[in-house]
């Protein structure tokens, strides 16, 4: 086996090449977008690269055929946060076979290694975790939904083989349109706004700065304190976000409450954009965005996937949570030209039981089961599992 460093266009190439080889058989595959891919592994893309660092293989078997890839990745806003400096891996895909697997978790762990990690967490994305992150446990039988990995079963097998254990399981819930919501949910959601102040507003693109601001706004409340390096979010930055997600937003999906017009939380929920990504083949030229643009004017986005929840500390456990809920529900209920037949809620760690609860009481059904795993380079090392949060 030759273990070769992604360096130049060519390996580059090799780099996304690979899944198309470990899937092909696969029916129920849907490829990720390629530009997705790259936009990860260019510095001027990945604000990431401004304090981290990314490396990338290839593995080719004795006769020069791609067999696998992976990617590993330090940066100093996610490894200080831990006891034991973490980094990262991810990107991982291979045939199977073992040896050829734990190869390229050699290349990583040697890598980590070098830049002073004891640690190392993976399958994960080298940025936000709403994308590339986690293996799937279970949910093989449905429809993979964008950004959310999909992999082969023999792969757990392969992580926990090579001494990765469990640091946490991330959990992606289903709620049927047509599934009533519970009482208690609709009172909280007619209390929060007839008696307390609150509203809830869909976003709409020609106050398009003034939500940019709101959700700048919100972000830097609500994830200040995540670690000592959050830098926050300038508007210009949340334009940008907007801008980049214009050809496939749908305003009435992205919701914000107010508390006497101030800015307290925010909901964003995007059309299930597999439903055509699966016709485009990961590619997005041409001919890929002429298949994008037919298919979604037959109407084929016909679900809903839940991006992120943001809620400045003030104001959290005063059931914002339902009222965003039941106003993205109210939108989908009244608009029968929308056709959206349900929702994605994802995702959802094992180590929030708040929102695992509020999940199964609106009645989500887990429909994937994803799980983080973690290498303790040390091995009398103490493994603890990601902490319960209040």
């Amino acid at each position: 086996m030759q273990l070769i460093e992604v360096n130049d266009k060519r390996t580059a190439a090799a780099f996304l090449k690979v899944p198309r080889i470990i899937y092909k058989s696969d029916k129920n595959w849907i490829s990720h977008l390629d530009q997705d891919i790259e936009a990860v592994f260019d510095k001027e893309k990945n604000k990431y690269f401004m304090l981290g660092e990314a490396r990338r293989w290839i593995l080719k078997d004795g006769k020069g055929r791609l067999i696998g890839r992976v990617a590993a990745f330090v940066h100093p806003g996610f490894s200080a946060i831990f006891k034991q400096p973490t980094g990262g891996m991810g990107f991982f895909e291979c045939i199977n076979d073992q040896e050829a697997a734990f190869r390229l978790f050699d290349a990583c762990k040697q890598w980590l290694l070098e830049k002073d990690m004891q640690a190392m967490d993976g399958p994960i994305n080298f940025g936000e975790k709403d994308r590339f992150w986690g293996l799937l446990i279970e949910g093989f039988e449905n429809q993979p939904i964008y950004t959310i990995n999909y992999n082969p079963p023999y792969y757990q097998a392969f992580f926990e083989k090579y001494g990765f254990k469990n640091f946490y399981n991330q959990n992606v819930f289903y709620l049927s349109a047509s599934k009533d919501l519970p009482p208690l949910l609709i009172k909280t959601y007619e209390r929060l706004t007839t008696t307390q102040g609150y509203r809830f507003d869909h976003l709409r693109l020609e106050n398009f700065d003034k939500y940019a601001e709101d959700f700048k706004t919100i972000y830097n409340e609500a994830w200040a304190h995540t670690h000592k390096f959050f830098k926050p979010m300038s508007k210009e930055a949340a334009i940008n976000i907007f801008n980049n997600m214009k050809d496939i937003i749908d305003e009435e999906l992205v919701i914000f409450a107010y508390h006497h017009d101030r800015p307290v939380a925010f909901f964003v929920s995007i059309p299930e954009l597999n439903q055509i990504f699966k016709f485009v083949g990961g590619r997005m030229n041409l001919v890929g965005k002429l298949k994008f643009l037919y298919y979604r004017w037959r109407g084929k986005l016909d679900q809903i996937s839940g991006l992120v929840f943001g809620t400045v500390p003030d104001y959290r456990n005063k059931g914002l949570d339902a009222g965003l809920i039941m106003t993205l529900k109210n939108y989908i209920v009244q608009n029968k030209k929308t056709r959206y037949k349900g929702s994605y809620m994802s995702w959802i760690g094992d180590f929030n039981p708040k929102m695992m609860r509020i999940a199964e009481h609106i009645g989500g059904k887990r429909v994937f089961l994803l799980t983080t795993y973690r290498l303790l380079f040390d091995p009398n090392a103490e493994f603890e599992r990601h902490p319960v949060l209040d």
